[in-house]
């Protein structure tokens, strides 16, 4: 088939060259356009454009991918399907009619569950014990589509939204490339989504990182690892943002106010919840860089009693 594919993170990228070597003809890859990076200003490509060029793929970065001009430029390729991923536009019904196929997109949750922007997150802060990715057929709404084929990936205990992330771009890149000839031979049966069991993964903010410490420690252990690496979880000391990168929930009980350092040893520093103790393993003050605890308590004479937030 020939394929137009839309994506614009690393996510996508992993797929569009999972598509290409397994022989698949990609007439065009469709991205959001150059951003500039940093103090310099430099501009950098999206990691879908730097796949493309790779392998001379005609790479196509509208700012609006509904105005007509955009539409034009799409039927010009004649492509069977659309593949989506992470695209960050939403698609017209008018372009969804354009491929003899229609639009498939790769999502990374088991939809219903967790459609939006940011699933990879959210069912780790929520404490799932699964994930996986579903190749749907697209429709108007958002994720809402019928169901096409599915891949579940188990979350392990100490899974970050990281490296799940990078478990779920390997698992789905390799569904989409089964999928596809699935679609071509007209032997899937798409299943609707049931409504009903749908919850949404709303996008990311950095302010959804400051760690409230009256919540349990359970719930800040998993925001933790849901927001690593971004925009990851942090709270204040001494007026400094401290950014917590790994912790473990210690199940003893407290009656210190949530926030408080109850317990600093060599290599360990526990802080008061709602519920529970924190021990940070691996924390950030902020202008320092990154380091386990044992490091951190070299240069700094954190004591029994100190607040946090």
């Amino acid at each position: 088939m020939k394929i137009v594919f839309m994506g614009t993170p690393d996510f996508a990228a992993i797929a569009l060259e999972a598509i290409v070597k397994a022989g698949h003809e990609v007439v065009c890859a469709v991205t959001q356009p150059d951003k500039a990076k940093g103090r310099s200003g430099q501009m950098q490509y999206p990691p879908v454009k730097e796949c493309a060029l790779k392998y001379n793929i005609p790479v196509f970065q509208p700012v609006k991918i509904k105005t007509p001009e955009s539409i034009a430029e799409l039927k010009k390729y004649e492509a069977d399907i659309y593949v989506v991923a992470a695209f960050g536009q939403i698609l017209s019904q008018e372009i969804l009619n354009i491929p003899k196929y229609g639009c498939i997109c790769e999502h990374a949750s088991l939809l219903p569950k967790y459609r939006g922007a940011a699933p990879i997150n959210w069912c780790i802060i929520d404490g799932e014990k699964e994930s996986g990715v579903t190749i749907m057929q697209m429709d108007a709404g958002i994720d809402t589509g019928d169901m096409l084929t599915k891949v579940v990936v188990p979350i392990a205990e100490k899974e970050t939204a990281e490296s799940l992330f990078n478990k779920l771009a390997q698992a789905g890149a390799q569904l989409v490339v089964d999928t596809l000839p699935q679609i071509e031979a007209g032997t899937l049966i798409p299943e609707k989504q049931d409504d009903t069991k749908s919850c949404y993964a709303k996008m990311m903010q950095k302010s959804m990182g400051c760690i409230d410490w009256t919540k349990s420690a359970v719930e800040i252990e998993r925001l933790v690892r849901g927001l690593n690496s971004w925009p990851s979880a942090y709270t204040y000391f001494n007026g400094k943002s401290l950014k917590i990168w790994d912790c473990d929930v210690m199940r003893e009980e407290t009656s210190q106010e949530p926030g408080t350092i109850v317990k600093v040893t060599k290599n360990a520093i526990e802080v008061a919840t709602g519920k529970g103790l924190i021990c940070v393993n691996e924390l950030q003050l902020e202008g320092k860089k990154r380091m386990d605890t044992k490091s951190f308590l070299l240069g700094n004479n954190w004591q029994e009693g100190m607040k946090l937030g």
